[in-house]
């Protein structure tokens, strides 16, 4: 399950055809025609994203002007960059590893048969 929620697997195939773009599912596996629309993952990775990656970026920012008071663009520099890619590739990881669930348990909307 690991390797599938870092590298974006297609929960059918094993392709890396789950993403159509930077976060976005691709509409169907180029490999396999899995339709990848049915997974509904929603926004439960992206809100404990902000609440972890914050965290740890605030501690680290904070930790580092009390150790070394560097200036405010060396915060700039490290940060925006830092937190960028951990949001995006968390993401990714995140919604992958959902998708990757909902396939294996074959899990679907309340009320609906899968």
């Amino acid at each position: 399950m690991g390797e599938a929620a870092l590298f974006g697997l297609c929960p059918q195939c094993g392709a890396r055809t789950l993403f159509g773009g930077l976060t976005k599912f691709a509409d169907h596996c180029r490999a396999c025609s899995l339709d990848f629309t049915k997974f509904n993952v929603g926004d439960g990775p992206a809100s404990f994203l902000i609440l972890i990656i914050g965290a740890l970026i605030v501690g680290l920012a904070m930790w580092l002007q009390l150790s070394y008071e560097p200036p405010v663009w060396v915060h700039a520099l490290l940060w925006i960059p830092l937190t960028t890619g951990l949001v995006i590739y968390g993401l990714r990881a995140a919604k992958a590893a959902l998708a990757l669930a909902e396939y294996r348990n074959n899990a679907g909307e309340a009320g609906r048969r899968p």
